[in-house]
């Protein structure tokens, strides 16, 4: 049963025994009094008996009216004693009824409160259990997810490797497209407050790893977000360790006599050169490598390179490295050395040979044993690099930077198969193989007892021939627009000359892939240049930088473009150096 009116009754009856109890000590507080009376009198009782001897009448008449005063005032207060304890008896008779009913008031609330908490109780065990019940399914789904997922892992390699498979037979160009994350300059160069505040969006997203969304806005216009398939897409999140995972496969190729080219395209300030290089030092502009793990391509690719060749047998690789920039249109090899013995850069050109590659006479190619010291080559020629800053970026690179490692491979003459493509190709390969060894390798020669002891191993040193591979690794200058950047005068020039070469390999990409019967390389150095590379004699892989920020979406989208139109090239399957067939008859 619940309480009546809502009121709780155990105050109630509380409040009306305390009330009882105030009375009571009210009543016994006026019988002290009554006794305190009752005793001054006595005392007065005991002066007039003092008196006694005065006068006898007085006595007795004081004595009479005394007791009679005694009389009266004894039966009043007894009187109105007995009446107090009558009406006390009827209020704790009555107090005694109201304890009874809320008593039973509160074993029947007891007794409902009871119910109601072992039905809450049973609740509870159906919920547990029907939770056991749910984490058992959940833990069921977790496990079908991840093996799900797995399979799915397992499935996405195996089509990116059917996809790589593909590539490779149709001669396309790998494009891999990073997105850098938001810089502080990103908010601040060139814009005033009001302008940043419509800057601030980040408009380009890694869906997925192939996947890259642009939200492209503009006033009065509806948002419209376009997509760009790549082979790769990086985010902003994944690391340098990350991006060189996909790229050291193509360094295994090298070794089995694949050229290779590696750039990074992109607008000023998008990260290529960080992509490239890592991180590098304002006071000279060279890459730091005390931290490995934010190390860029080109250091790790050396590293990877000399642990491939640590693998094969001693003596029969040796690596050469050049490093030359195209500024303003014009070749500087970065490595050549002055009258003085100064390294300085000196003016190269580019030619085009019998067999139509690409070549640049006298450029100065220094031989290295080890990845530190092509680190330190690569570092002399980068303090070397044309840098002027812009409102872009402060450290803007004005010059295509080109680092290229020609591996030679030390294979025997007699052993060389006769699988070459054609008369003429084989031709080609002999004259380029039979150049004379390094002074590195005539000294090793010379030197060795074991291939000098005896006329027959030297007739079989005479034999050996050599198979070159290039790696070559292009950072190319920034695109970006004059507006933007705040260039004037020859920083002006800089930059047109730039966007011309940009746009002269863009036009080059668009002739191969229209398959048209003459392709512009001449057009600008750049594609000259690099015209064994993007005409197909070298797997190529593009990597696309990008910034995410709304003021460099023009910028962004071109750069996109580029990769798109860069897939659609097909260049037919890239040629092998072929190396030596094992004879059979010894």
């Amino acid at each position: 049963m619940r309480p009546r009116s809502g009121v709780d009754l155990g105050s109630v009856w509380a409040q009306r025994l305390r009330q009882l109890e105030q009375r009571l000590r009210t009543k016994e507080e006026r019988i002290v009094i009554l006794e305190t009376e009752n005793a001054a009198l006595h005392l007065k009782l005991a002066e007039y008996q003092g008196l006694a001897g005065r006068s006898t009448s007085e006595v007795l008449q004081l004595y009479s009216a005394h007791g009679q005063q005694q009389k009266l005032q004894r039966s009043s207060v007894v009187t109105q004693l007995h009446g107090a304890v009558k009406r006390l008896k009827q209020d704790l008779k009555s107090l005694h009824s109201f304890a009874l009913e809320l008593s039973k008031d509160f074993q029947l609330q007891s007794n409902t409160w009871l119910y109601q908490l072992l039905t809450a109780v049973q609740g509870i065990q159906l919920q547990n259990e029907a939770m056991q019940m749910f984490q058992i399914k959940a833990f069921d789904l977790e496990q079908s997810l991840q093996e799900v997922t797995e399979k799915y892992e397992k499935e996405k390699q195996k089509r990116r490797a059917l996809h790589n498979s593909l590539v490779e037979l149709r001669g396309n160009i790998r494009v891999h497209c990073r997105i850098r994350p938001l810089l502080p300059f990103d908010t601040v160069a060139g814009h005033s407050v009001s302008q940043e505040r419509n800057f601030s969006e980040k408009v380009a997203h890694a869906v997925d790893d192939e996947t890259v969304l642009v939200k492209c806005s503009r006033p009065g216009h509806a948002p419209i977000n376009k997509t760009f398939q790549f082979e790769r897409v990086y985010s902003a999140s994944e690391s340098q360790d990350t991006v060189f995972a996909d790229v050291a496969p193509l360094l295994t190729s090298l070794l089995d006599g694949y050229n290779v080219c590696i750039m990074a395209y992109g607008q000023t300030g998008s990260g290529k050169t960080y992509t490239m290089l890592g991180p590098q030092l304002e006071e000279n502009f060279a890459f730091s490598t005390e931290d490995e793990s934010e190390l860029g391509i080109i250091p790790r690719a050396a590293q990877e390179v000399f642990r491939l060749i640590s693998e094969k047998p001693p003596g029969s690789y040796w690596v050469e490295v050049s490093v030359v920039e195209v500024y303003n249109n014009e070749i500087f090899d970065l490595l050549a050395k002055d009258s003085f013995g100064k390294v300085s850069g000196v003016k190269r050109d580019v030619v085009t040979t019998r067999e139509g590659k690409s070549d640049v006479p006298l450029l100065m190619h220094e031989t290295v044993e080890n990845a530190s010291e092509f680190l330190h080559l690569v570092n002399k020629g980068l303090q070397l690099r044309v840098r002027h800053p812009t409102l872009v970026h402060a450290h803007s690179s004005r010059s295509h930077l080109v680092v290229t490692l020609t591996i030679t491979t030390i294979v025997s003459a007699d052993n060389f198969g006769i699988s070459w493509e054609d008369e003429q190709t084989s031709q080609r390969l002999n004259k380029e193989v039979s150049c004379t060894f390094p002074q590195k390798m005539r000294d090793n020669k010379s030197t060795s007892s074991s291939r000098a002891s005896s006329p027959a191993q030297l007739e079989a040193t005479e034999k050996m021939k050599q198979v070159k591979t290039r790696l070559q690794l292009v950072d190319l200058a920034g695109s970006e627009c004059v507006g933007m950047s705040g260039v004037t005068g020859a920083a002006l020039r800089e930059t047109s000359l730039i966007n011309r070469s940009l746009s002269a390999l863009a036009d080059v990409l668009g002739a191969i892939a229209e398959q048209r019967s003459h392709v512009p390389y001449r057009n600008s150095k750049l594609t000259h240049l690099l015209q064994d590379s993007v005409g197909g004699d070298a797997k190529l892989l593009v990597m696309l930088c990008i910034s995410p920020h709304q003021k460099y979406l023009t910028e962004s989208m071109q750069s996109l473009g580029f990769g798109t139109r860069a897939r659609q090239v097909q260049r037919g399957q890239v040629k092998k150096k072929n190396f030596p067939v094992q004879s059979k008859a010894k």
